[in-house]
């Protein structure tokens, strides 16, 4: 691909909005595309390219779908209104959902049958280092579609990790790393809470559990959140009962008990069904403090 690749991003929630902007600021020419039609019209106020999918896929040298899960992302590819049959022979789709790994093989399969490149590149940073251009990747696929990728990757990452030449190590990956990221929400929510208990206020928690060993990045992002009372979203309750869902999925199949993952992701399970699904995944220490009667910070 040329410096001027011409590239869509599928998808303009927090993530995929972020990318497209790092992308635009990159200086390649992005499309946006959203069910949000607000969303898509926001971006093209930014700077992004005009055109419908139908009149430009076939100009696109990559593809990024950036959607919620591997059924949106199947849609997305090969559903009523696919974008792989539209693209030219050598274009790229990288896909960044969290999906289970033999789905990422499946797609790939399709996209090779179309002569289309796939590269399993689901991500990881959150909706601030998307903004940033500084996520990391964590990719496989063939060599040609990691040369086809490298101006969106270098636009959008501040670390690819290159995890094999076919689909499916990205997505295992991104299973372990979700495995502990979920868990890691889920317990500084029960540790948050457990110490107001004992008379800790979370903001006392985040002042000095973030300087002992006890901390982690998730804890030191998600527990300002309840710090705060601000539960906009940056990323959704709703994601973890579908990604805790996928690794245990996953588990299942290697015959690997994963107790752990499991009780978190009853946790975030609770949430979702008390209410707080569209809510920032710190709200999974609202279910803490409604089983033990306790008042969180903007909840007066």
């Amino acid at each position: 691909m040329s410096e001027k690749a011409k590239i869509a991003i599928i998808g303009l929630g927090s993530m995929g909005y972020g990318m497209a902007r790092s992308c635009l600021r990159a200086g390649l020419l992005t499309h946006g595309y959203d069910v949000v039609a607000a969303q898509m019209d926001r971006f093209r106020a930014e700077g992004g390219a005009e055109g419908a999918m139908v009149d430009v896929a076939a100009t696109l040298d990559a593809v990024v779908v950036v959607v919620l899960n591997a059924a949106q992302t199947e849609d997305v590819l090969f559903g009523e209104a696919g974008v792989v049959p539209l693209l030219r022979k050598g274009a790229v789709v990288l896909a960044c959902a969290t999906v289970p790994p033999e789905f990422a093989r499946r797609m790939e399969a399709r996209c090779r049958d179309f002569g289309v490149h796939y590269l399993d590149a689901p991500i990881s940073g959150g909706s601030k280092k998307a903004a940033a251009g500084a996520l990391s990747v964590m990719a496989a696929g063939s060599p040609e579609a990691f040369d086809a990728a490298r101006p969106v990757l270098d636009a959008t990452a501040e670390t690819v990790f290159e995890l094999g030449d076919e689909a499916g190590a990205g997505s295992a990956m991104k299973a372990v790393n979700q495995l502990l990221a979920g868990v890691h929400i889920a317990a500084m929510a029960e540790a948050l809470t457990f110490g107001m208990t004992q008379g800790v206020s979370p903001a006392k928690f985040l002042e000095v559990i973030s300087k002992c060993a006890g901390t982690s990045w998730m804890l030191e992002n998600r527990a300002p959140h309840v710090v705060t009372g601000d539960y906009t979203p940056h990323s959704q309750v709703n994601i973890w009962p579908k990604d805790l869902g996928i690794v245990l999925d996953i588990a299942r199949t290697a015959k690997f008990s994963a107790p752990i993952t499991a009780a978190a992701m009853q946790q975030f399970v609770a949430a979702a069904g008390m209410g707080f699904g569209h809510e920032d995944d710190a709200a999974v220490a609202k279910v803490y403090a409604r089983n033990v009667g306790l008042t969180l910070p903007g909840e007066d």
